[in-house]
């Protein structure tokens, strides 16, 4: 019988964990190294994500059950190190410092050891056991490397777990080491890292005057460390705990000390060199893995950016070729059921059978055609990123955003917009420079997300039938170039010609993880469902409600007369004023577009087509990719960089959306005559 550990007691004060009663178990890892697939392959549904408290970084718990003891397993957020140079560093080693979780799990990509181990020198010198996880061992083998784990673990004096958890290799051994070392049934005798021997001495004395002021539950070796280290938040901490006196004797020895940090990271790869040097066999000189043998055509400037081209227009075809039958089908259910709905609330008042039937079934009901498409998308997205590939993506973007006065890692929450542009403005945060990242969130809104991209998706087979696709890349190209144009204009009175440099590390190919996959598509299209359920239906029965009072009839409303202010602009676009509307409501939510449409017009398939020449079509597509986006990411625009920049913000997008479909209405009508 399993028995399951007790929960170390720690005062409430200096808890925030989600698991009193539980183990907590607290997941550390580098970027890329798989650490997202251990904690799904762990928890499966049974987690929760929300906020960090205090910060906007994402929050990832859950639990798992192994034998009678049930773990709550906490997710920190991807960090090089416990230096804090970001936000996840802060939070990762703040959680582990104040939390006192029971065990940390440090996760390292296997066929990178030396790189991926130096999150684990300083992981150690915290007060909680460490157990590492050598993961995609099966990278590692492809790649030519041979790891032996028993040496290694020897060498380390930690447990030390083999494992894919892409292919859910090494789980049950995990969660068997996790309780034997609970129980201390497993030997944990860490040999840590420690500094070079020409600033030992200078250690020793720090350690000695900061250990009676140092506050709880901080230790004071790490601290000291720290400060050799030049933490700036450490130093902020330690200059209000110490007397002003002793701080300036500190100081002093810091600055005549400043080299120490070569020291300390000169002491930590040896260390890292010595651990694994018995337990890592290398492949034979000239040897090349497979990684190499792809990145030498996909990160080619040319053969890559053909590549990736390719894997676009790719994306497009498949979405529309499986998504759009699927969509077509889910959309005659829909009016075949808000038709029999009609019929079987006949003896309501007429306006509340409309309500039921037109506002609440054929509106938000009709947004859930989307969910063919939004699934193909985000299984796409999910694959390109458990590859490795989207790391390729941000590479070969790094020349095209430096005309821009930016760099690869830009690129890589500009993508994450393609998804949503929320967590896109969000993920700025990775960017050092205050310019760089305000002209990365101001480009951010014309990065085309899902839920634009979906309403494109439904409205393009209506205009263009026979040209879908071509037309869809055309649109989602156009707004990339619109962006790079944007962005070089920008540059120039934003950054000044200020230029970044771009350091990133390109994860090895491996093989997506399934289980990963489906929930990243769960989760987002459940995300999806619940707003089609709120803002969406509640959009939906007040653009119904303003279309039906004060008369039953749609050019009698009070949204004609709301909308017949629109009349003037749209003109100009060869848009009448139902379609002008859309559009505006469309900042509540994109896909409120469609929910208006079929509120004022019914049938689209049927009536669409018929209203708008090519000209005008071209021109509202373009004005709906263009336009300001939904009122959750101008709320996340504020929050970031304040009032003044979003107004400015909203105000370059609408010149942009109006005047583009504008510009492409009568140049198209000139053309076509």
């Amino acid at each position: 019988m399993t028995i399951c550990p007790a929960h170390k007691e720690i005062a409430p004060a200096q808890r925030r964990s989600t698991s009193a009663i539980h183990p907590v178990v607290a997941l550390a890892g580098q970027p890329n190294v798989g650490k997202s697939t251990l904690f799904n392959m762990l928890t499966g549904l049974n987690q929760h994500v929300g906020n960090w408290p205090g910060k906007t970084v994402e929050q990832k718990s859950g639990t798992f059950t192994y034998g009678d003891c049930t773990y709550t397993l906490v997710d920190l957020p991807g960090a090089y190190s416990l230096t804090a140079n970001s936000e996840e560093e802060r939070i990762t080693r703040d959680y582990i410092i104040h939390e006192r979780p029971d065990v940390v799990i440090a996760v390292v990509d296997a066929a990178i050891l030396e790189r991926s181990l130096y999150l684990l020198a300083e992981l150690l010198l915290l007060p909680a056991p460490v157990i590492l996880v050598l993961n995609m061992m099966d990278v590692a083998a492809q790649e030519g490397i041979v790891i032996e784990p028993q040496v290694l673990e020897a060498a380390l004096g930690i447990p030390v777990v083999p494992m894919v958890a892409a292919r859910n290799r090494g789980l049950l051994t995990l969660a068997a080491t996790l309780g034997a070392l609970l129980r201390e049934e497993r030997a944990y005798e860490p040999r840590r890292p420690t500094i070079l021997p020409g600033h030992e001495s200078v250690l020793e004395e720090i350690i000695t005057h900061i250990t009676p002021h140092t506050p709880h539950p901080y230790p004071p070796d790490w601290v000291a460390l720290k400060l050799l280290e030049g933490d700036e938040e450490v130093q902020a901490m330690m200059l209000d705990a110490l007397p002003a006196p002793l701080w300036e004797e500190i100081h002093a020895l810091l600055r005549e000390h400043e080299d120490a940090i070569l020291d300390i990271a000169g002491a930590r790869y040896a260390w890292i060199g010595r651990m694994i040097r018995a337990a890592v066999a290398r492949p034979r000189v000239g040897q090349v893995g497979l990684t190499a043998r792809l990145d030498a055509v996909l990160t080619h400037p040319v053969w890559g950016t053909g590549v990736l081209l390719i894997v676009l227009g790719f994306v497009f075809w498949l979405t529309y070729a499986i998504g759009t039958p699927l969509m077509d089908g889910i959309a005659d259910l829909i009016e075949q059921g808000a038709g029999l709905l009609h019929g079987a609330l006949g003896g309501l008042p007429a306006w509340m059978a409309a309500l039921l039937a037109d506002g609440v079934v054929g509106g938000a009901g009709m947004v859930l055609t989307f969910l063919p498409i939004l699934i193909i998308f985000f299984i796409i997205l999910a694959l390109l990123e458990d590859t490795g590939y989207m790391a390729r993506v941000a590479y070969l973007t790094d020349r095209f955003m430096h005309m821009m006065g930016l760099h690869g890692k830009s690129f890589i929450p500009l993508l994450l917009g393609f998804g949503c542009n929320v967590p896109s403005i969000l993920g700025t945060r990775i960017i050092e420079t205050k310019r760089a990242r305000l002209l990365t969130i101001l480009l951010a809104p014309l990065v085309p997300c899902a839920a634009r991209l979906t309403v494109v998706a439904v409205l393009t087979p209506l205009f263009f039938p026979r040209y879908v696709g071509l037309v869809t890349w055309g649109l989602v190209v156009g707004n990339i170039l619109l962006l790079a144009i944007i962005g070089v204009l920008m540059h120039r009175f934003i950054l000044k010609g200020e230029q970044v440099a771009f350091i990133m590390e390109l994860p090895l190919y491996h093989t997506p993880n399934l289980r990963t996959i489906g929930l990243y598509v769960w989760q987002n299209t459940l995300a999806f469902i619940k707003k089609a359920g709120t803002i969406i239906l509640g959009v939906s029965i007040i653009i119904w409600a303003l279309s039906y009072f004060p008369a039953g009839e749609v050019e009698l409303s009070y949204l004609a007369h709301l909308g017949r202010t629109l009349e003037p602009v749209g003109a100009w676009m060869g848009l009448s004023w139902q379609m002008m509307l859309a559009l505006f409501t469309s900042f509540i939510a994109k896909e409120n577009t469609i929910a208006t449409l079929n509120i004022l017009y019914g049938d689209l398939e049927a009536t669409l087509p018929a209203l708008l020449s090519i000209p005008a079509a071209l021109a509202l597509l373009v004005t709906q990719m263009l336009f300001i986006p939904c009122v959750a990411t101008v709320a996340t625009i504020k929050q970031e960089v304040g009032w003044k920049w979003m107004f400015i913000s909203l105000l370059i997008l609408l010149a942009l959306s109006l005047g583009g479909g504008v510009l492409v209405y009568q140049l198209g009508s000139l053309v076509l005559g």
